[in-house]
């Protein structure tokens, strides 16, 4: 489909991408009792713009693996080091203790890449999912894992850890890849980890994400949800793109509300069973984890 070319000029950031200082009891309870733990929030190492209404409403997205990543991605606000040290045995649990104090019955782990270690993080970040499904028997476990190189071995190792969800980011169309992330990641590779996923567990159900801002044309946009699709992933989620530090990419252009919109229309012409799409959705996002979590009790979350 045609989608409407809705788009506002870089110079300012538009009145629809403002939101609330985070605040609230159970915003501070959560930021407080993570911090406590040293567990990391990838709603707050990512400046996330909806961690106030997520927070709030009790949702949170864990990182796992410790606070600093190996790779560079130029859209990145988390720190990086070459070698960032040994990994916190006490995390999975603790991650699991938090988890269960909340009573959540959804969450989504991600972690930073860690490709200085043997298996990448991967065994660490399966008994984080391993320990939380046991503390909280009803809890559907949602993991945003990295492409590990492509080494699927590592991704194997989170498969059997029993998450309801794999996600994995695209971020960006195929041109920019180069750009936007770093060298160590491209397009073929995070298609690859996907098709994985859905051959060898197809009872799992796959997601990705693309951020919207970067200067992509709509042709290259509809051309990396085709793929994404072609490969049986399920979900998606589209977002705008927003410098989260001085030096990192600079927005190329703010997308209008509309044309998200018509984005998420097209996506769901394609046959993905949900899209979430507008400028400030992210890939861990409130509404699509609530309707993934409904349809997958419910068994509604396969594609048309």
């Amino acid at each position: 489909m045609q989608i409407p070319d809705f788009r506002h000029g870089p110079a300012r950031k538009p009145h629809w991408l403002k939101v609330k200082v985070p605040q609230g009891e159970r915003f501070n309870w959560i930021r407080n009792r993570a911090h406590g733990l040293n567990l990391h929030t990838v709603c707050e190492e990512a400046r996330c713009p909806n961690i106030a209404e997520c927070w709030q409403g009790g949702t949170a997205t864990f990182m796992l693996l410790g606070q600093l990543c190996t790779r560079g991605c130029r859209f990145c606000s988390v720190a990086t080091a070459r070698e960032p040290g040994a990994l916190d045995p006490a995390e999975p649990g603790n991650v699991a203790q938090t988890i269960r104090e909340l009573q959540l019955d959804y969450v989504v782990l991600t972690s930073v890449n860690r490709d200085d270690l043997p298996d990448q993080g991967a065994s660490h970040f399966a008994e984080t999912v391993r320990l939380a499904r046991q503390a909280s028997p009803e809890l559907l476990v949602e993991v945003l894992i990295p492409d590990f190189m492509g080494v699927m071995d590592c991704v194997r190792t989170v498969i059997a850890s029993g998450p309801v969800v794999i996600a994995h980011n695209l971020e960006t169309v195929q041109r920019l890849q180069s750009i936007v992330r770093d060298p160590r990641a491209n397009y073929t590779q995070s298609l690859d980890v996907l098709s994985y996923v859905r051959r060898e567990a197809p009872a799992i159900k796959t997601k990705s994400s693309l951020m919207l801002g970067f200067g992509e044309s709509e042709g290259e946009l509809l051309e990396a949800m085709r793929d994404l699709r072609a490969i049986g992933v399920d979900f998606l989620t589209l977002g705008q793109y927003l410098q989260p530090a001085r030096g990192k990419l600079k927005v190329r252009e703010f997308i209008f509300p509309e044309r998200f919109k018509a984005l998420e229309q097209a996506g769901l012409e394609m046959g993905f069973a949900y899209v979430a799409a507008g400028p400030l959705v992210r890939s861990s996002y409130r509404a699509a984890e609530f309707y993934i979590a409904r349809a997958l009790r419910t068994g509604a979350a396969t594609p048309a």
